[in-house]
């Protein structure tokens, strides 16, 4: 089952650390992201830019508005994903707790729908 697992932390402590702690931040995510490939774990996983850089876009009885920025304001911003392959939850939350910007916030982990077709969205409880 694929899992996505969403990096979230304080840009501004992130954006504090040192150059050589930056450089061996991204280098041990890197060498992680490596490791989870030879293990059969690792779909893709990319960094994004910080929330300065977002753009929220909402549709409101059919008019669309842009707003700059994150959908809400927060003291930690989510600042990459990792797509992952695990045999569940408790497997994802094991690989999620390994991923090195998780200590500076923290990893959502949440089952991708795989196959989303209508039939799916039928049967889910309040819907």
């Amino acid at each position: 089952m694929k899992y996505l697992c969403l990096v979230f932390y304080d840009e501004k402590k992130r954006n504090a650390l040192s150059e050589r702690e930056s450089l061996a931040l991204i280098d041990e995510a890197i060498s992680f992201n490596d490791e989870l490939q030879t293990t059969g774990h690792f779909i893709t996983a990319y960094p994004l830019e910080d929330v300065h850089a977002a753009s929220t876009v909402r549709v409101r009885s059919g008019k669309v508005t842009v707003t700059d920025g994150p959908f809400v304001e927060t003291n930690e911003q989510i600042g990459g994903f990792i797509l992952i392959e695990a045999r569940d939850l408790n497997e994802a939350i094991q690989i999620a707790s390994r991923i090195p910007p998780a200590r500076l916030g923290g990893v959502e982990v949440r089952p991708v729908i795989e196959n989303p077709t209508l039939e799916y969205w039928k049967d889910k409880p309040g819907r």
